[in-house]
């Protein structure tokens, strides 16, 4: 549906603010590119264009470790495919790929299982040193269970435990392993351990196979906390009481004695819901007794937090249980960082940098999925004793004319210097020093997540919109991660304030720069849909033309269609509801701003959002009409996340064409 309307209406009258729960988004979700594009083989070279970033396979997304530290398991675009752990500096050779996602290896390394086509399935491996590893045997394991996900092997192989979404909640189910190899009944063991969407946390078996861990709300709606469940029983017991789990809870390797311990990423319930910056928590129990208890529960002292970006990563532990390994990422660059399970100075172990997709680890091997600027996704790997990390895919493929931005920094209305990524068409990038620079129309993006980052990925879309003339200066408002927990606290309960004043003094500095027009555009999804909407009300004369994409605009009257991770970030984000912080909730209201807009709008929105709620587009748009500004509307079949790469390239088609429109191009 696509709406055009520059005629005012009857005036809208904005509700009263009630008892509503507010929403607002936990979660960034990356412009870069879709979660199923179509596939590709292998690496090649293509063109920088919006159907290469969207539609292309652009390497891989996930990685898995063996327990020996000899093989991976390498995901993307619904495959997967093994290949040894190479650290050497050579890329393994690889298998043909397999359909399905989500594999792990048995203890033994000898099998593999994984998620297909709703089925749980394993096969055995074929392997030999130096050639590619092979699939062989392959049979279904679990079928019928909805939602079947995030399978993890029991320590002496015979289980397999999954979460499943059965029944409209997730629990954890036990699947044993039959020895004819024939589907088994799978076994439910907790009842409605998170909502049925909630997809961010995997079951993880304690060494001895007696308990697993995983993460719930069937204490509180409101809190994440971690619990045990005994196998043979089917008894839960929480284990935490003052942390919100960001990460699944992992146990060190067996002690003998009956203790054990977990650590887990999180955030101490009486703070602030931060994401991208997480403590490490330590639980010690005393597992001796007929019921677990409790003798530890505290963050590890460390100067440094985790990096859990938006509850992608788990931390892993050494073969010996002495070290935490954990991602950390620093003004969006990341790496592996080490830390004593006891607790001390944590160290840094890579030195690569760039932005990561997937972490995992075993048998003294750590790898991660990493891409940069000008180096394409792939897997790279390095050993726990030390040395250079090492790139182990040969997957991503080359595209030409990406570049590496310039990092800058300007200063924000308060004196405040804010980081940014310059990205330059190549006319201003090839330009000699002694020549006259085009006069360029220029853009601000605004990243999604709110207390995540603009992290130093390849970055797809800014890198398409500089190659089509348009400089684009990428930001780390205040409030995001990656500079200290102070920054990071410059917008609680102060959202879209003084964070939404940094994009207009980043559009001040574009208009000194020798190559600009003086016309500046905004555009950013999710919180950045949120930041472009309000950037245009709070600083009207920085900005020439808005395109805010799956917004909230009223973070008091879109609870009806709000999901659970979206109400915990925004209550904890204004300090209480709106009811109790009336004040708070009003400073976040871009809707009753809108008056002040004198910037063309084109505003997107997917119609099945619930983190987004889609009501607000409807009452963005009301609100645009009764006031008679000049916008542009359009809404897809997409929930938050787009998932179709036909919609992603007619969302950003219609950017660039909407910014052209208002903004102009770069003159000669």
């Amino acid at each position: 549906m696509l709406i055009r309307s520059i005629q005012p209406r009857v005036p809208l009258a904005l509700p009263t603010l009630v008892g509503l729960l507010a929403l607002s988004l936990s979660l960034a979700c990356s412009p870069s590119g879709p979660l199923e594009p179509r596939p590709a083989e292998a690496q090649g070279e293509f063109d920088l264009t919006w159907d290469t970033i969207f539609r292309e396979a652009l390497g891989p997304t996930s990685v898995a470790v063996s327990s020996d530290g000899a093989w991976l398991a390498v995901g993307g675009q619904g495959r997967f495919r093994v290949q040894p752990a190479s650290v050497a500096g050579e890329a393994g050779t690889t298998s043909a790929w397999t359909q399905g996602t989500q594999p792990r290896f048995s203890p033994d390394g000898r099998s593999i299982t994984w998620v297909h086509d709703g089925t749980l399935r394993v096969a055995e491996l074929v392997k030999s040193t130096g050639a590619p590893s092979e699939i062989a045997d392959e049979w279904i394991v679990a079928s019928g269970l909805e939602g079947m996900r995030s399978p993890r092997w029991s320590p002496d192989g015979g289980r397999i435990a999954v979460y499943a979404s059965q029944g409209g909640a997730q629990s954890v189910w036990v699947v044993e392993l039959a020895p004819d190899r024939s589907a088994r009944e799978p076994r439910r063991l907790t009842e409605e351990a998170a909502e049925a969407d909630d997809l961010r946390f995997a079951p993880q078996w304690s060494p001895d196979g007696r308990w697993i861990a995983y993460v719930s709300n069937e204490a509180d709606w409101w809190h994440d906390d971690v619990w045990i469940v005994e196998v043979s029983t089917g008894r839960r017991h929480r284990v935490s009481s003052t942390l919100m789990a960001s990460s699944s809870p992992i146990w060190s390797p067996a002690t003998g004695d009956g203790r054990a311990r977990l650590v887990v990423m999180g955030t101490s319930k009486d703070g602030y819901w931060y994401q991208d910056l997480a403590d490490l928590f330590r639980l010690d129990l005393d597992l001796s007794g007929a019921v677990p208890r409790v003798v530890r529960e505290a963050p590890l002292e460390m100067q440094v937090f985790a990096t859990d970006y938006i509850m992608r990563f788990d931390p892993v532990i050494s073969d010996d249980g002495a070290t935490v390994y954990f991602p950390y990422h620093e003004r969006g660059a990341f790496d592996l960082w080490a830390v004593p399970i006891e607790g001390g100075v944590a160290t840094r172990v890579t030195q690569r940098g760039g932005a990561w997709a997937s972490f995992d680890g075993g048998g003294g091997v750590l790898a991660f999925v990493r891409d940069a600027a000008t180096e394409g996704r792939d897997v790279w790997a390095v050993a726990a004793s030390g040395g250079p990390a090492r790139r182990a895919t040969v997957l991503a493929p080359t595209i030409a004319g990406t570049q590496q931005p310039l990092e800058v920094a300007f200063r924000s209305f308060d004196g405040l210097y804010i980081q940014g990524f310059l990205y330059l068409p190549p006319r201003l990038r090839d330009l000699p020093p002694d020549a006259a620079p085009s006069a360029c129309p220029a853009l601000v993006q605004v990243h999604g997540g709110g207390t995540n980052s603009f992290y130093q990925g390849t970055n797809g879309v800014e890198q398409v919109l500089a190659a089509r003339g348009f400089p684009v200066l990428a930001i780390n408002y205040r409030g995001g991660s990656g500079f200290g927990r102070e920054f990071q606290d410059l917008a609680v309960e102060d959202w879209l304030n003084d964070q939404s004043k940094d994009p207009g003094a980043a559009a001040d500095w574009i208009r000194r720069q020798p190559w600009s027009n003086g016309r500046v555009g905004i555009y950013g999804g999710s919180y950045g849909g949120m930041q472009s909407m309000s950037a245009i009300t709070r600083t009207p004369d920085a900005f020439d033309a808005a395109v805010p994409m799956r917004g909230i605009y009223s973070e008091a009257l879109t609870l009806p269609g709000a999901d659970r991770l979206g109400k915990i970030f925004a209550v904890t984000g204004h300090g209480g509801f709106p009811e109790e912080r009336p004040d708070t909730y009003a400073k976040t209201e871009t809707l009753a701003r809108m008056d002040r807009i004198t910037a063309p709008v084109l505003i997107m929105h997917g119609e099945r959002d619930v983190r987004a709620p889609f009501e607000n587009f409807r009452l963005a748009v009301e609100r645009l009409e009764d006031l008679g500004k000049e916008f542009e509307a359009k809404t897809y079949d997409e929930g938050h996340a787009f998932r179709d790469p036909d919609n992603l390239v007619d969302m950003y088609s219609r950017l660039e064409d909407f910014f052209a429109k208002h903004l102009g191009r770069c003159s000669s």
